[in-house]
């Protein structure tokens, strides 16, 4: 965890203080990694999970280290984690689970196919193991955000900007002119939607992928 997710942190317990929270510093493409999370939370209600993805890129720039690379981040955590934690789930009979992936999962393009891949590959695996445990009242939905006004964002618009030599207020102006609301997405708004899901009220709800992506999605399924 570096220094500016440490402050995040902070900020985060800070804000809540009648609440107890636990905090572990781990590589979860490791498995030392994933075993210290799961000592720490031998058994869990709701999993969310979430990893940072592959840098953009095109077929001549991903050899199997990258290959090998994507699926280590974003797709054997998150199946390793549900695996583990899925039993206490089922027993308990309550669960969620929601994996953060992208709307490139439904619409890929074309920079951004490896990180596409291992997040479809989530995707495949988690509706097929979704089948098994919806009965125990367990379910399982992904989340595909596109364009929430993150530090994902402010990396790719550096991106553009250093490709195009334009200034960050353009390059927000060219972003935003290609979502269909005009404007990037508010973590708030994409926290709410996963707090919904998270919740008894969105029981019968699960293999689902919720799309946040300013109506920019032209498809019908």
């Amino acid at each position: 965890m570096n220094r500016s997710w440490r402050r995040r942190h902070r900020r985060c317990v800070s804000a809540f203080p009648q609440v107890a929270v636990t905090t572990v510093t781990a590589d979860l493409t490791q498995p030392a990694g994933r075993a210290a999370i799961l000592a720490a939370w031998p058994k869990i209600d709701i999993l969310v999970t979430n990893n940072a993805g592959p840098q953009p890129g095109v077929l001549a720039d991903w050899h199997e280290e990258a290959l090998l690379g994507a699926m280590a981040a974003n797709f054997i955590p998150a199946v390793q984690l549900i695996r583990a934690w899925l039993p206490a789930m089922q027993q308990q009979r309550f669960g969620r689970i929601v994996n953060i992936t992208s709307a490139m999962v439904k619409a890929p393009h074309y920079m951004m196919g490896l990180s596409t891949s291992a997040r479809t590959a989530l995707t495949a695996i988690s509706k097929a193991i979704g089948r098994e445990v919806v009965a125990d009242n367990v379910t399982i939905n992904n989340l595909l955000p596109e364009r929430i006004d993150t530090p994902r964002q402010a990396f790719m618009l550096q991106r553009l900007m250093d490709k195009e030599g334009i200034s960050l207020q353009e390059a927000r102006r060219r972003n935003e002119a290609t979502i269909a609301a005009g404007r990037f997405g508010r973590p708030e708004e994409f926290a709410a939607a996963c707090a919904f899901l998270c919740s008894q009220q969105a029981s019968y709800i699960s293999g689902q992928n919720l799309q946040l992506d300013g109506g920019s999605y032209e498809g019908l399924l």
